[in-house]
């Protein structure tokens, strides 16, 4: 097929130049043998712009592969690398000897690329997408798929009935709602047999998560699409460090659905930059007393365990090694505020920040004055002690990935509505789904998700393995996905005209909360710079010039 041959080649010619300049970059960025993170923060822009390439160079290739599955599969390949090849070719033009490249690094691929970029190419594909609605067939297994049916319909009958009311009012998520996922088994997906979960292992482990996850989004990011991913954080950190006593106490009634979690971890001063974190924990006899302020901490009021990272070491230049990680136990509350204090006088006070979009779940500020903790209660216990960085990180690998799943859900219900509207609406007296401008931007819509969803099931199945390049491979997957569901609930928007900015319409809650994405679970830009860059550069330095050249 020539689609998939033109996507291929776009995708060499992209990975070679990324390569190429992720050595120049790694020779200007080391010091003593190691990335300088100094010396990168000097050349931010060009770094940020090779991190976010390297995502979508990632996307295009699975999706490419993918393409082999049939003639609409190919062309959604080669309008996604076209797009990507254009993008990086943006970032380039003008810096070419910061990115150490020469001028014309694609034009052996031109006629791939204007074949990709082609308006009459494009308006063909968003043919079918018209049609369907869909961003290509997604080719699962029958149980999965079974799964996904099971979840899009609870999403069709039961969270999108809702979805308005509580984006406008900011209202709680209904107690239906948590009920009926739990009795689902929502809260169960990644938590192993023998702790009350459904996960058995295999590479497909993560997959009912992912489908799981989209497909509440697609329903509303704040009332489902989100309720999974403090669940999965927290049992992910007690699968990795918890002691044996631990995991039998918590996953189980994490699993059910017994007890909501939420995560405090972000400071008022420490975002992405968790190594400053404040709060401390200091050992009383067999207790821990907690003190310090959390922020943005999600669902924490309704939580009835909240994991908390605090300093259990006093010496602040030991940084992240002197962090650990404690489930809080509190009782849940309802609305946007709450209090509670113990006995021996500890108290936790919070408020909800009014926010954007993302309602329902309320993100609060959480003062933490003097509360107790068993010791029992730090995640690992004795062993667990220093090691809280490096179990929220193993954490938010799988958050990532869940978080890249919600943005999908939102992208494919701005699709749906933006295909719908585009076809029922007149203007001029010629169907909004007739001009050009509006068919290529439904192509590309489509040909976005159809990248970061066949790239999440690939991160799934790395994730599942344990390999290497997962953890990785999670935050190119997070970053791509949740930067496009910008652009694309943006368009959707766009395309409903004056509709589309008036609250009546679900596209403009759609585009309200696709504007989180990019901020948690790692903001974009401390991820790119942070966690991609480093690697893509450290990975460069190690093969050394000769590798990249």
């Amino acid at each position: 097929m020539a689609h998939l041959e033109h996507a291929a080649a776009l995708v060499e010619a992209m990975q070679a130049v990324i390569d190429r300049a992720a050595g120049h970059l790694a020779t200007e960025c080391e010091k003593d043998g190691r990335i300088s993170t100094s010396l990168v923060d000097d050349r931010q822009t060009v770094v940020y712009d090779l991190a976010s390439a390297s995502s979508a160079v990632v996307a295009a290739a699975e999706l490419t592969a993918w393409g082999e599955k049939g003639e609409v599969e190919a062309s959604l390949a080669l309008a996604f690398a076209a797009d990507a090849a254009a993008d990086l070719q943006g970032r380039i033009l003008g810096r070419e000897t910061a990115w150490g490249l020469d001028v014309g690094a694609f034009d052996h691929v031109a006629d791939a690329l204007a074949a990709g970029r082609d308006a009459a190419f494009l308006s063909t594909l968003a043919d079918e997408v018209l049609r369907t609605g869909e961003a290509g067939p997604r080719h699962l297994p029958e149980d999965l798929e079974m799964v996904r049916q099971t979840f899009r319909r609870f999403a069709e009958e039961k969270v999108m009935p809702v979805a308005e009311h509580v984006h406008r009012e900011d209202a709680d998520i209904p107690d239906d709602i948590i009920s009926g996922l739990a009795e689902l088994g929502c809260f169960a997906l990644s938590i192993p047999s023998e702790h009350g979960g459904f996960a058995e292992g295999g590479d497909d482990e993560l997959l009912n998560m992912v489908l799981v996850t989209e497909e509440l989004s697609r329903g509303s990011l704040g009332v489902a699409g989100s309720l999974i991913t403090r669940p999965e954080i927290i049992g992910t950190a007690i699968l990795k460090g918890g002691t044996d006593e631990q995991k039998a106490r918590w996953l189980p009634p994490i699993a059910a659905g017994e007890k909501m979690c939420g995560v405090a971890v972000t400071e008022p001063d420490y975002g992405s930059d968790v190594a400053g974190v404040k709060t401390t924990a200091t050992r009383d006899g067999d207790d821990w007393v907690l003190s310090g302020v959390k922020t943005w901490c999600t669902f924490a009021g309704k939580a009835e365990y909240l994991l908390v990272l605090a300093r259990t070491d006093p010496d602040r230049s030991r940084g992240h090694k002197g962090l650990s990680l404690f489930v809080v136990e509190k009782p849940s509350f309802a609305g946007h505020s709450w209090e509670v204090t113990q006995d021996g006088g500890g108290s936790m006070q919070a408020k909800a920040i009014p926010t954007l979009g993302y309602r329902g779940m309320h993100s609060f500020e959480v003062s933490i004055d003097g509360w107790r903790v068993p010791h029992t209660d730090l995640i690992g216990m004795d062993d667990g002690l220093g090691q809280g960085f490096y179990l929220q990180m193993q954490a938010f690998s799988n958050a990532r990935l869940q978080t890249a799943a919600r943005a999908q859900g939102v992208m494919q219900a701005a699709l749906e509505r933006a295909t719908d509207y585009a076809k029922q609406r007149n203007v001029f007296g010629t169907p909004l789904a007739d001009y050009e401008l509006n068919r290529t931007k439904i192509a590309k819509m489509a040909a976005l998700l159809a990248a970061c969803r066949v790239t999440s099931f690939a991160v799934a199945r790395s994730l599942a393995r344990g390999d290497s390049s997962a953890g990785l491979e999670a935050s190119q997957l997070k970053q791509l996905s949740c930067r496009v569901a910008e652009w694309v609930t943006r368009e959707a928007l766009q395309l409903h005209g004056g509709y589309g900015y008036a609250e009546e319409y679900t596209v403009s809650r759609l585009f309200v909360d696709a504007r989180v994405l990019s901020i948690f679970e790692g903001a974009d830009e401390v991820l790119a710079l942070r966690v991609i860059a480093r690697q893509i550069l450290g990975a460069a330095l190690a093969t050394g010039p000769d590798a990249t050249a």
